[in-house]
């Protein structure tokens, strides 16, 4: 049996993922409301510095998961730019004078901001809608330049450096401990993002090619910047995508469409990272994502993070019991229990301890952990998953 102390979490975390040796259950998270912390600062349980610059992954996030007794952060990546560059510069369009505005975000669109919300702005309109927006304001913004790998940044605890500032020596390093993974990008995701929804669908009924066009140009980009941090004889521990394209019913874009123009640039990334040695790719995907979990295994994605309880109740059990050990899972701990006491922590964890039993899945707070969480409930969470052999 694998001691702890003795493996290092990166070891860990795949000999679990990958079905292999046994040991003590890794205690992983995916990051805090920034509300969260800013209450247990003043509760006195962390600095208001840790608090005010915690990012997923940095040097903050190191201390704040030590202090609660989490092993780390399963978002800990090094993510070359793979989207607009340059970005749109933020613009106010419009001030209401009661505190909301109309703002142009830095992927074009119009969102409507008001002090103190902290939901997903609303969309009020959209710069790409059509061909010519597409070819004068968006195509020259996917083209490729060294700044895209030279400036991402290792983020990963203590080395929260940039690619070019000692952060490559540290991913060559074969010896390192810490858990790191490869970003590569958003293959429809940020594309939802700048066209919306609705507009995604008209454009696609209404010029098919230029829909077609705007995948394959921002897969290439995202090819490219996953191949070039590969040459440079990098260790990753895992490859990762992110997507949010469902909601609590069902995926923002057809299944089909999907599968079809979607899938194969998937399939294209994933073999690379392969290539190299990367046998865990996760995709983050919030909703219920079960039609398309058939797409991402057949291309080669094989993690589910997170795992959405939500009102859905998202569980590793029935898409374990559907497609084997083809898939494995991150995720699918109901936060909620951090808001109760310990008795509801500890029947959230004896359900996932049986979840633990099926192999190749590991417990983390299903989203980012809220300001409805006590302090010393998570502590205690830590402690019980730890405990935990498999």
């Amino acid at each position: 049996m694998n001691n702890s102390k003795q493996v290092t979490l990166s070891q860990r975390m795949k000999d679990i993922l990958l079905y292999r040796a046994k040991g003590t259950m890794p205690v992983v998270h995916f990051g805090f409301w920034n509300e969260t912390l800013t209450k247990w600062a003043n509760e006195g349980h962390l600095s208001h510095d840790l608090a005010n610059n915690w990012g997923d992954g940095n040097v903050a996030d190191a201390k704040i998961s030590d202090a609660l007794g989490f092993d780390g952060n399963y978002y800990s990546t090094f993510s070359p730019q793979t989207w607009l560059r340059p970005t749109f510069p933020r613009e106010v369009i419009k001030d209401f004078g009661d505190g909301s505005r109309h703002v142009l975000n830095s992927d074009g669109v119009v969102v409507l901001v008001s002090d103190g919300a902290n939901s997903i702005p609303a969309e009020v309109d959209h710069t790409l809608q059509e061909r010519k927006d597409w070819d004068e304001k968006y195509l020259h913004r996917f083209n490729w330049a060294d700044e895209r790998l030279s400036n991402a940044r290792v983020r990963s605890g203590h080395h929260f450096l940039k690619y070019n500032e000692g952060g490559l020596e540290h991913l060559q390093n074969p010896q390192r401990e810490d858990w790191i993974g490869l970003h590569c990008g958003s293959l429809f995701g940020k594309i939802r993002d700048v066209l919306g929804v609705e507009n995604s669908a008209y454009l696609l009924a209404d010029d098919e090619d230029l829909f077609y066009e705007i995948i394959q140009t921002n897969a290439d980009l995202c090819y490219r910047a996953v191949e070039e941090a590969l040459k440079q004889d990098t260790i990753f521990d895992f490859a990762h995508f992110w997507e949010d394209i469902c909601f609590k019913n069902g995926p923002l874009i057809s299944p089909l469409v999907f599968e079809e123009k979607v899938g194969p640039h998937y399939r294209r990334i994933t073999d690379l990272c392969k290539s190299h040695g990367i046998e865990i790719i996760s995709v983050d995907c919030d909703g219920m994502i079960d039609s398309l979990i058939p797409t991402w295994l057949d291309n080669g994605v094989n993690t589910m993070f997170p795992i959405e309880v939500g009102t859905w109740n998202a569980s590793i059990a029935p898409w374990r019991k559907k497609y084997g050990q083809d898939i494995r899972g991150v995720g699918g701990m109901n936060k909620n229990v951090f808001a109760k006491d310990t008795q509801a922590i500890d029947i959230e964890v004896e359900r996932l301890r049986k979840l633990i039993d099926l192999g190749g899945y590991i417990p983390c707070p299903d989203h980012r952990i809220p300001p409805e969480a006590k302090w010393d409930l998570v502590r205690y969470y830590c402690d019980q998953i730890r405990n935990i052999q498999v």
